[in-house]
């Protein structure tokens, strides 16, 4: 009978269609945005704090006009030629030198000039000059260098000051008459001191007794055989 029943029940059931439910379904908005999300927002409208300064006046300025320079004067001149020579020769205050130049009109000059040093020599210089060579100097020197010898000036004053002795006594001191200090002698009586062959000799005693030994016999060795 149970089965009858079990098997009526199952045939109901499997007799009923599916119906799918007529409610719209719910939206899912998941709780994390996605990867590679970017949010927008609003660009912020910011306010100054104070006015905006627009001038009502505008000046309007023009480039200044300048003259116009002339055309660049070309100032290199041919070489023209020339010559002097001077010279200077005072014993008093050893001034001894002299100088001498030529230059033609191709702009080459040739020149000399001596001096005298303080040694007693005279240094002299031949040079020449010109736009390819440069300037090319010969030195030579005459005559032979001396250096006195250093002695000292034997000047010696005569003029010799004197100063009076002075009218002033010379102050005298007494000796001092201090006596001479006498110093008493202590009377303390002398400390006697006892002999030390007036004490008895100490006697020792060991804080522990004698240590005795038992008396063991004599050992006995057999006889050699």
């Amino acid at each position: 009978m149970k089965v009858f029943i079990i098997a009526a029940l199952m045939v109901v059931v499997s007799g009923q269609s599916y119906k799918p439910s007529s409610y719209p379904v719910a939206p899912y908005k998941p709780e994390y945005p996605a990867p590679g999300y970017r949010p927008s927002y609003p660009a912020p409208a910011y306010k100054p704090s104070y006015p905006e300064y627009k001038p009502e006046y505008k000046p309007s300025y023009s480039p200044p006009a300048y003259p116009a320079y002339p055309a660049q004067q070309n100032y290199d001149y041919p070489p023209m030629p020339y010559k002097f020579e001077w010279a200077v020769k005072d014993d008093y205050t050893y001034n001894d030198y002299a100088h001498e130049e030529t230059s033609d009109d191709k702009g080459y000059v040739t020149g000399s000039y001596r001096t005298l040093l303080p040694d007693g020599r005279t240094q002299i210089v031949n040079y020449k000059a010109d736009d390819y060579t440069g300037y090319v100097a010969d030195v030579k020197y005459e005559g032979e260098a001396k250096y006195p010898e250093y002695k000292p000036s034997s000047y010696k004053p005569s003029y010799a000051p004197a100063y009076p002795s002075p009218a002033y006594p010379s102050p005298s001191y007494p000796s001092p008459a201090y006596p001479s200090p006498a110093y008493n002698k202590p009377a303390y009586p002398k400390p006697s001191y006892p002999s030390p062959s007036s004490y008895p000799a100490p006697a020792y005693k060991p804080a522990y007794p004698p240590a005795k030994y038992p008396a063991y016999p004599a050992p006995k060795y057999p006889a050699k055989y």
